[in-house]
């Protein structure tokens, strides 16, 4: 007897997990822009999501909004010093506009969204957005 697929997957698509996770970006995004670190965790129903932007006017340079179910995350991080600088030998830090992108539950509504910003750390809290993550198991009837 032989085996038959009719449809494989891998088991972990890790490319893909990113990118839907994640939401689209083009290649010019990326070279374009900066990509800040981002750490999503689970806090009870709540998903908090935190965001390293070190050096940013998050009052003026950022933007935190719910668009069309999805948290977005978008600003800027400026080279503001002066020409006198400008001759420097080593830089690591990068300068340019993000965005970064996260799907939310159908349920979850603007009002349900908070943000704060201390010691050089964006974070978001979405409430409720695991609520009513858990299975839910069926039960079968036999007849």
């Amino acid at each position: 007897m032989s085996n038959v697929a009719l449809w494989t997957r891998p088991a972990f698509d890790t490319d893909r997990f990113i990118r839907e996770f994640f939401g689209p970006a083009t290649a010019g995004d990326w070279a374009k822009g900066i990509n800040p670190a981002v750490e999503v965790t689970r806090d009870g129903d709540d998903a908090v999501v935190r965001v390293d932007l070190p050096g940013v006017d998050v009052e003026k340079d950022v933007t935190v909004e719910v668009d069309r179910g999805r948290l977005v995350i978008r600003g800027e991080r400026r080279d503001e010093r002066s020409d006198e600088t400008a001759g420097r030998t080593i830089s690591e830090v990068r300068y340019g506009s993000f965005r970064r992108s996260f799907t939310l539950p159908a349920h979850v509504t603007g009002d349900a969204v908070t943000a704060g910003y201390e010691a050089g750390v964006l974070t978001v809290r979405v409430a409720g957005a695991h609520k009513g993550a858990e299975a839910q198991r069926i039960a079968v009837e036999s007849k």
